[in-house]
């Protein structure tokens, strides 16, 4: 099982710990002291990851409320011959990756992952069930500011046709044995869209989670 180094773990703790105390309306020394706590969070982040403790306080302080993990959705779909969607991300040097995002407010996380599936493929999906809630550490993901969950689910297409968009300069389809070596390992790793593959083939297994 995958872990983050010590030190982001602690660093996310301070974090996370000073972001909640300060969604309770401390008073000004309590608030002062999670501030404190808040600063000391983003040098241990500036210190081993080599950005700045500048930046990492304003991300910091970007952040409101009772401190979640964040959530990212990714839909997959096949086609006739059992091949998986995948798109290329501008973002990410045009590397695959299956299509989703972060999940937007006021949308349910199937309606978040059918908007992101229209947006980066063109392809209209109906979903057809979660497949997986992974904690993006515990998987092997290189290592990331905050906490996050992962949800994959199996989309059946409904309409549409391929098309890129802003965000993705190619979409295409791939065999479980001809999938590309160049994946954006941020969003997708090798093991998860082959777990893809076995909850398309078989509609009863039940949703992976860790």
């Amino acid at each position: 099982m995958a872990t983050d180094p010590r030190w982001l773990s602690w660093a996310r703790e301070l974090q996370a710990l000073a972001q909640s105390g300060l969604a309770f309306e401390p008073n000004m020394y309590d608030r002062e002291r999670y501030e404190q706590l808040r600063a000391l969070a983003a040098q241990i982040m500036a210190h081993h990851s080599g950005a700045s403790v500048p930046r990492i306080e304003t991300l910091f302080e970007q952040e409101s409320g009772y401190a979640t993990p964040k959530v990212d959705v990714r839909g997959a779909a096949f086609d006739g011959a059992g091949r998986i969607l995948l798109v290329r991300e501008v973002a990410d040097g045009g590397r695959w990756t299956l299509p989703g995002g972060w999940a937007d407010v006021n949308l349910t996380p199937a309606e978040n992952v059918a908007k992101e599936m229209r947006e980066e493929s063109g392809y209209e999906v109906r979903v057809r069930k979660l497949a997986a809630a992974w904690d993006r550490t515990r998987q092997g993901h290189a290592a990331s500011l905050f906490s996050c969950v992962k949800l994959f689910f199996i989309c059946d297409i409904v309409g549409g046709e391929a098309r890129t968009s802003l965000e993705t300069s190619e979409v295409g389809w791939f065999a479980e044995m001809a999938l590309p070596r160049d994946l954006s390992l941020g969003r997708v790793l090798p093991a998860q869209l082959h777990r893809m593959f076995a909850h398309a083939r078989d509609a009863h297994l039940p949703a992976d989670f860790d």
